[in-house]
């Protein structure tokens, strides 16, 4: 079958010499892995490496077999040229960051553009903003709405958040039960815009804080999360 979507690179992989493997979240059939063989040494075909940068929008045509295995692509080119996402230093690693926080999030075959919708507006988001700093805070809590386990908010008044459970509680329930500065930082976050999300006073290890507890709170809702190798980098770009 012949398809032709828009789509997020998640990544690549490279396979042998010249071949490479890239995962993307298409906006018709879901995550789906390819085959980019030759791609490397190529200079003048239909494919280009370049095309396949963390978080490039695309356009591809596409054949998929429906059977599991490594499906191929005719022809990509970039939907939405972004202008600063790949060259600014900052910018740069929040992409490979988020990058890794999608691969290992989104793992079905299947349509969900409501998700699709929400991740090319936010890179386009930040792709035209300066004022970032707290940007992958408010982009993985924003996910959890479309991932299926955003918070309860129905409690929020309640002084502690229930990690497992995703419930604000009036009591400490469990080891993964926080409150304090930690949870009333986290709490303002929540149906926040990006633009106002930014304005969010956070020092350098309130910000870490925040983000560790974030990606345990992707960790236990989700089978084979784990802390992005990416993060370190991320950190320190934050102070």
């Amino acid at each position: 079958m012949i398809i032709k979507s828009s789509a997020i690179v998640l990544r690549t992989i490279r396979y042998s010499e010249n071949d490479v493997i890239a995962t993307l979240f298409t906006q018709s059939n879901g995550v789906r892995s390819y085959m980019l063989r030759g791609i490397l040494k190529s200079k003048k075909g239909k494919l280009r490496h370049s095309l396949f940068q963390p978080l490039s929008l695309l356009e591809i045509e596409a054949v998929h077999k429906d059977k599991g295995t490594l499906e191929r692509i005719r022809e990509a080119k970039i939907l939405t040229p972004y202008q600063t996402l790949h060259n600014d230093l900052v910018k740069n690693a929040l992409v490979f960051f988020i990058s890794e926080v999608l691969y290992m999030s989104i793992q079905e075959q299947e349509t969900n553009k409501e998700l699709y919708q929400y991740l090319e507006t936010t890179l386009l988001w930040l792709d035209n903003h300066e004022d970032i700093k707290n940007f992958h805070l408010s982009f993985m809590i924003r996910l959890t709405q479309y991932l299926g386990f955003y918070p309860d908010t129905s409690w929020q008044e309640k002084p502690y958040f229930d990690l497992l459970s995703g419930d604000f509680t009036s009591m400490d329930i469990g080891p993964y039960c926080f409150d304090g500065t930690l949870i009333e930082k986290f709490k303002l976050f929540l149906g926040m815009t990006f633009e106002a999300s930014m304005k969010i006073d956070l020092s350098k290890t309130m910000r870490a804080e925040l983000l560790n507890m974030v990606l345990l709170y992707f960790e236990l809702h989700l089978h084979g999360f784990k802390k992005p190798k990416s993060l370190t980098v991320l950190n320190e770009i934050f102070k």
